[in-house]
């Protein structure tokens, strides 16, 4: 087994030169004398007013406490709903917050940036070449299961015609309004939950889940659709699959819990305060996070939240087998292209 270095705690998904320049272009000889110290504190005294001290919350948000007196707030979520999105801008807006974190990791962060459009392209078109890069990314059985689930993720999208992830990109619009708000990406790398999870399988157990997603077919109703006002469809398409398969729910949910409780914690320890000069003492207050994440992980956010957590354990990941993975890749190079 072998260790991957520990990601750290926060990821910007975009660059500052893709940020709107907005504001006005000169600045009067008043606004010049104010320190950044104090333009600051201005500032945040704006969002503090704004900040709800009893915000009106959504029945799908739960709220946890820190030991210094952080709050984060986390928003379950249906990654197909409608009014997940809408559950997400309204708890953005009520509190306010200093930190947005969201279950994505930078392999997914391009659906922040792509319409509706694009993504329910994306989704639909699953090719050869799409299944050969995955492969030379995660190795054989891991690029092969993120093949699979893509599937069963683009039979949903055909289905009910909506593009996954709705509810990331309207976290990730709310938070570029709310001032001096940080957007981190939460969720624990692709490549290391599809090798953890292949490694926890058996060949015959790799062959019957690969089989089940395959033939994954079943219409979706109008029923569905609104359950997924309720609860999230493609988890629990998901669970039903792997719900034979212990060591898989442990890789694919229960690891992946533990990380995201990690995130959230790492994203809500207490802001510093800037000086107006390095002998003014250093001052802190309690952070506020709101957390997006699929409700399927809410029960294990909150049963790790008073844990002491290290996630270097589930990092790490098996060695590939590089002779397999070649003889994978000759055999689909050899397939000709439709």
């Amino acid at each position: 087994m072998q260790e991957e270095q520990q990601p750290e705690a926060a990821a910007d998904p975009m660059s500052s030169s893709d940020a709107p320049e907005d504001g006005p272009k000169e600045t009067s000889s008043v606004s010049q004398n104010i320190s950044d110290a104090d333009a600051f504190k201005i500032l945040l005294e704006m969002k503090l007013k704004k900040r709800q001290k009893r915000p009106a919350l959504p029945s799908t948000v739960t709220e946890l406490d820190t030991e210094d007196g952080s709050k984060v707030y986390v928003v379950g979520t249906a990654h197909f709903s409608d009014s997940s999105k809408k559950d997400v801008v309204k708890t953005i807006q009520e509190v306010q917050p200093d930190v947005v974190v969201v279950e994505l990791c930078q392999y997914r962060v391009s659906m922040l940036k792509m319409d509706e459009k694009t993504l329910l392209k994306e989704a639909k078109e699953i090719n050869l070449e799409k299944l050969q890069q995955a492969i030379k990314q995660n190795g054989v059985m891991s690029g092969l299961m993120q093949m699979l689930l893509l599937k069963v993720s683009a039979h949903i999208t055909e289905q009910l015609g909506m593009a996954p992830g709705g509810e990331f990109r309207e976290a990730f619009k709310e938070a570029s309004k709310v001032p001096f708000c940080k957007f981190h990406l939460g969720d624990r790398p692709i490549p290391v939950t599809f090798k953890r999870a292949i490694a926890a399988l058996s060949f015959w157990q790799k062959v019957k889940l690969a089989w089940g997603l395959c033939f994954l077919s079943d219409p979706i109703s109008k029923d569905d659709v609104e359950k997924c006002k309720q609860k999230d469809l493609l988890e629990q398409m998901m669970a039903e699959m792997i719900g034979e398969f212990p060591d898989l729910h442990r890789t694919i949910v229960s690891e992946r819990d533990i990380y995201l409780t990690y995130m959230l914690k790492q994203a809500a320890k207490q802001i510093e305060l800037p000086r107006a000069s390095e002998n003014e003492p250093r001052k802190y207050i309690p952070a506020v996070v709101v957390g997006v994440v699929g409700m399927g992980h809410v029960p294990g956010i909150e049963k790790n939240w008073n844990s002491d957590l290290k996630i270097q354990e589930i990092m790490s990941v098996p060695p590939p087998s590089p002779s397999t993975t070649q003889s994978y890749l000759q055999r689909l190079s050899e397939v000709p292209q439709q």
